[in-house]
């Protein structure tokens, strides 16, 4: 142990030295870049004037550049959306200078509704990885979830069973549900509960959405298997509110508050809270059989009667930011609740009038971020959460109903008489050790660790013994990054990952063969899993990039998937992991003509080979779902987007995903034969599908600082089969769908004020997702929002 620990201060200390020893007789230009509001302004281009010196600023809007020879230097900084600033300094040999700039905006902020294309900023779109970047900020003023939000990105597709709060499916370049994984502020979502989930979280509390395509970031830790999203809040250390009240068809109300105050001392509190309801009582198309007469009737238009959904929740830090001990150090509170009328099984044919489900979150959290710990170049983040919540499927009234309401007695419930309450005993905690040792080169360390234990009991039937067996999960993946930056033009980053996973569970039996005879059996499954990875990219121009990446990746199977949800997803403690080999290559290109038009050209070909494939499926009865192992399926497919704008008067885009899901296991388990099945294209999973949209942009109506934005969006989804191609006898499937939207915000003072309406479905399309459940029809909605800040 001693000599261990002389010999990590010898390496420490050469490291030191030689840094030092660089730096001799050069000069350090370093900086913080903010807007007037103080808000930092990353993605900025930092160059020296007759010098190759040049830097990015990252998302704190923090800059350096190293080994600057002494004398006067010309400072040159420049930044989408701000005017162009020069600074002159005058530097001694071996001095660092710190600067804090402001920089003035070019334009007047634009509030619209449409996905204006990649966000301003630059730090994230530069990546290796393929990533692109939303501006929620611009989104604030609809009644966008984070979900449909998400929705209008090239290579997504959002799928719900019905309004809001239904239950979702989320599709990532052919990889869905928990395949692709969910983070906020880079911490995994794996653990929050039924109240806090993607279509219930307003746009208002990201301030950018990114979505990481097929390989992820190290520093994003999990077991991802085809890509990830992470939710970027509000780190600015300003004070401000942001209130907004909207509400609409199907009696949907929504509100949230986002609000923060940092004193000059550094002591900071954030308060994010939010609500939802819906009485999703919109109109339906289906088959229906009188449960008096056994009369049937095709095709009748009815409404839903026992779908009502809301949801409140709250999240509160307080701590302290931009102390020598901590960055950012905060104690945080998560509560939440929801309730959800569960209206329709699996398929429309199974129809509930009285079952319904409720949950509710109680989440401590800490972060804890700390820059240069130790020595220069290396920070520290560690962050921690415990899920105390509930939930509860009630289903006790004997009852079958009809889509006419009708009912009859049914053997004491709807489905399975059941009062049982649960909790999940969430626990996540995550560590993240990153180097920089100088310009060129960094390294990572990630590690987050889970676990989860699934306790409940059913007051209708409290001695039964099946709620007292075990279901826990305890997973850890670890992983190693390294990352090389030979220029602003090419860098490129390898890592490796180990994933390991433990399972405990029982199993019923009949030990003596007599019916109702049962006992159980514990069982246990472990898993130990290596991935790797690398992503490079190169600048042929500063407006061309080239990026390819691949990764073998693994995908642990999730609490779900291997227990069940209680309520429409039946566990399956067969699963096995999933992996997959990642390709991705991408090309950008931007043009710009006077400034005056711009051209946005984005392209990115994926290959996917995937082993024991997990996919949703109903069960033998087809009132569930439940998940399956699929021996291997490939995925080859394009997605693209085209964007033009035209000063801040216009702009419109187009973008179209198309993904070549196949079944690829040539021979079933024990047969010689080739598979029927085999080349088939993955069913009910939609293979081409696109967005549009466009926004007008109306400056200084009735009053100077007022803006008025029209906006338009389509959704295209084409046609695709619900079952196996080769075995639908008449090939059942959901025909090809256009969804359009329209939206007219106007805005007040700079944006204070902001009033926006919205028509969504405008011409009340049948839209379908899972299994053939309809959606809304034609909606309408109105939003007010406030927004202030010092």
């Amino acid at each position: 142990m001693y000599i261990r620990k002389i010999l990590l201060t010898s390496i420490l200390l050469s490291l030191v030295l030689f840094t030092y020893a660089q730096s001799v007789g050069t000069a350090t230009i370093s900086g913080y870049l903010k807007d007037a509001a103080g808000t930092p302004v990353p993605g900025a281009s930092v160059k020296l004037h007759n010098n190759n010196a040049n830097a990015i600023s990252n998302a704190d809007g923090f800059f350096r550049i190293q080994k600057v020879n002494p004398g006067k230097h010309i400072l040159r900084i420049s930044a989408v959306g701000f005017k162009k600033a020069d600074q002159t300094l005058d530097l001694k040999a071996g001095e660092e200078k710190i600067l804090q700039l402001t920089m003035s905006l070019a334009v007047s902020e634009i509030n619209t509704v449409s996905v204006i294309g990649r966000s301003a900023s630059q730090e994230v779109n530069r990546q290796a990885f393929n990533v692109t970047a939303i501006d929620a900020k611009k989104l604030y003023n609809s009644t966008l979830d984070l979900s449909h939000a998400l929705d209008r990105v090239s290579g997504i597709r959002v799928r719900e069973d019905g309004g809001l709060g239904s239950r979702m499916n989320f599709s990532l370049n052919g990889f869905t549900g928990r395949q692709v994984k969910f983070f906020l502020d880079g911490v995994p979502m794996d653990n929050f509960g039924s109240s806090f989930q993607l279509n219930n979280i307003p746009i208002n509390l990201a301030e950018r959405v990114e979505v990481y395509k097929g390989v992820v970031p190290i520093w994003l830790g999990s077991d991802a298997l085809g890509g990830a999203i992470n939710i970027v809040t509000s780190n600015s250390k300003r004070s401000y509110v942001d209130a907004s009240y909207s509400f609409g068809s199907f009696n949907t109300h929504r509100s949230t508050l986002n609000a923060g105050y940092t004193a000059k001392s550094g002591f900071t509190v954030q308060i994010n809270a939010f609500q939802n309801y819906s009485d999703n009582n919109y109109r339906v198309r289906v088959n229906v059989a009188d449960l008096l007469t056994g009369e049937y009737y095709p095709r009748q238009w009815v409404r839903r009667f026992h779908d009502t959904y809301h949801n409140e929740t709250i999240i509160a830090n307080v701590g302290v930011v931009g102390k020598k001990y901590a960055d950012k150090l905060l104690f945080g509170i998560t509560m939440g609740q929801n309730y959800a009328e569960i209206q329709s099984g699996a398929r429309m044919v199974s129809v509930f009038g009285d079952w319904h489900c409720k949950g509710d979150i109680l989440m401590p959290s800490v972060k804890y971020q700390v820059k240069d710990i130790f020595v220069k170049g290396l920070d520290f983040s560690l962050t921690g959460n415990y899920n105390l919540g509930h939930e509860q499927n009630i289903d006790t009234v004997n009852r079958r109903y009809n889509w006419f309401q009708q009912h009859v007695p049914n053997n004491g419930a709807e489905r399975e008489r059941s009062m049982y309450k649960f909790s999940n005993n969430n626990g996540l905690g995550t560590a993240n050790l990153s180097y920089r040792l100088d310009d060129h080169h960094s390294f990572i360390i990630n590690d987050v660790y889970s676990t989860f234990s699934r306790k409940g009991k059913d007051e209708l039937f409290p001695q039964d013994e099946k709620y007292d067996q075990p279901k826990k999960v305890n997973k850890n993946v670890l992983g190693l990054g390294y990352k090389f930056d030979y220029n602003a033009r090419w860098n490129t980053s390898v890592f490796v990952k180990n994933y390991s996973q433990r399972n405990s569970f029982s199993q019923s039996y009949n030990p003596s063969g007599n019916w109702g005879d049962v006992a159980y059996r514990n069982q246990e499954s472990k898993f130990s899993k290596q991935g790797y990875g690398l992503a490079t990219t190169y600048f042929i121009l500063p407006v061309l990039q080239l990026k390819t990446s691949y990764e073998k990746s693994y995908r642990l199977p999730e609490t779900e998937e291997l227990y069940g949800d209680m309520i429409n997803l039946e566990g399956n403690t067969d699963l096995k992991p999933e992996s997959s080999n990642n390709f991705n290559f991408g090309i950008n290109y931007q043009l710009n003509i006077k400034d005056d038009h711009r051209f946005l050209f984005d392209a990115n070909f994926l290959y996917r080979d995937a082993s024991d494939f997990i996919r949703p499926m109903l069960n033998p009865n087809q009132t569930k779902q439940t998940n399956g192992n699929l021996a291997k399926v490939t995925n080859m497919g394009i997605d693209g987007e085209v964007r033009y704008s035209f000063k801040q008067l216009f702009t419109a885009g187009v973008n179209m995903t198309y993904q070549n899901l196949r079944n690829n296991t040539e021979y079933e388990d024990g047969q010689k034969n080739v598979s029927p099945l085999y080349r088939d294209r993955i069913p009910n999973m939609p293979f081409l599908f696109g967005n549009a949209d466009a926004s007008l942009f109306f400056r200084n109506v009735l009053k100077k600082g007022n803006t008025l934005t029209l906006g338009y969006n389509l959704l295209y989804v084409h046609g695709y089969y619900l079952s196996w191609p080769s075995q639908a006898e008449e090939k059942l499937g959901i025909p090809r769908q256009f969804s359009q939207d329209v939206n007219m915000v106007y805005s007040l003072a700079n944006g204070r004020y902001n009033v926006s309406v919205e028509c969504k479905n405008l011409i009340d399309n049948k839209l379908y997702d899972n299994f053939t459940l309809q959606k809304p029809g034609r909606a309408f909605y109105a939003k007010l929002r406030y927004f202030i800040s010092k």
